[in-house]
């Protein structure tokens, strides 16, 4: 079966009410294939589901997923604003080019790369665009074994401008089996810059989604 055929089959069974485990069954796709697909489709439990999990749990998995399209309707609209007082913005459509390459895909906004320009765009894009400040980022860096921790924790935060304090765990590539031309190829390590919201809705799981909608509305707005 074609994916289109997937998408269909799985939309029909979530307006009939069935959860995503049942919906499983038939559609051979990961939950979080399910929830990108079916988040917009309303979900009002079956007897089925009712009778298989309990009354009281299908109503909380109801409650859940209309607080979750609701984000999603939310994080839509807002995306479709940006896009539309943005059409002349190179910053917005080059960051969102980039994301869709480069950033996480969960409801994390974060991205890591080891080149210190993009570094450098992600976070002005994340600032200009999206009101980010260094406040709200966090870094960590990832090294092999060779490198002198220290220095590039410096370098990294020198590139950034987010303070040593704002840094996690330095992650260090132990395997024993890497390639002796990759030694030295990467002095400085990767860098992994995450939006931390520290209890600012915008810049948590909305925001996220908020960058998803922007890209998934993005082809249609180049069309216009």
């Amino acid at each position: 079966m074609h994916k289109a055929s997937y998408i269909e089959l799985a939309t029909k069974l979530r307006k009939q009410g069935y959860s995503f485990t049942m919906i499983q069954e038939r559609v051979p796709v990961a939950k979080s294939t399910l929830s990108r697909w079916l988040k917009d489709v309303p979900f009002t439990a079956n007897k089925q589901v009712q009778q298989r999990i309990g009354y009281a749990l299908s109503k909380a998995i109801e409650a859940k997923q209309n607080i979750k399209q609701a984000s999603y309707a939310h994080a839509s609209a807002l995306a479709q604003k940006d896009l539309d007082t943005n059409r002349s913005s190179t910053l917005l459509y080059l960051g969102l080019g980039l994301y869709m390459g480069e950033g996480e895909k969960n409801n994390n906004v974060g991205l890591a790369n080891s080149d210190a320009e993009i570094i450098r765009l992600f976070i002005t894009w994340l600032h200009r665009c999206y009101g980010v400040t260094h406040k709200y980022l966090t870094i960590s860096v990832h090294l092999y074994e060779d490198t002198d921790i220290e220095a590039a924790k410096s370098y990294w935060s020198h590139i950034t401008g987010i303070s040593l304090q704002q840094f996690g765990k330095t992650q260090i590539d132990t395997r024993k089996k890497i390639s002796p031309m990759k030694r030295g190829k990467l002095p400085h390590g990767t860098a992994h810059v995450r939006v931390k919201s520290n209890g600012k809705k915008e810049f948590g799981v909305l925001l996220s989604r908020r960058i998803e909608e922007s890209i998934r509305l993005l082809p249609q707005t180049m069309r216009v």
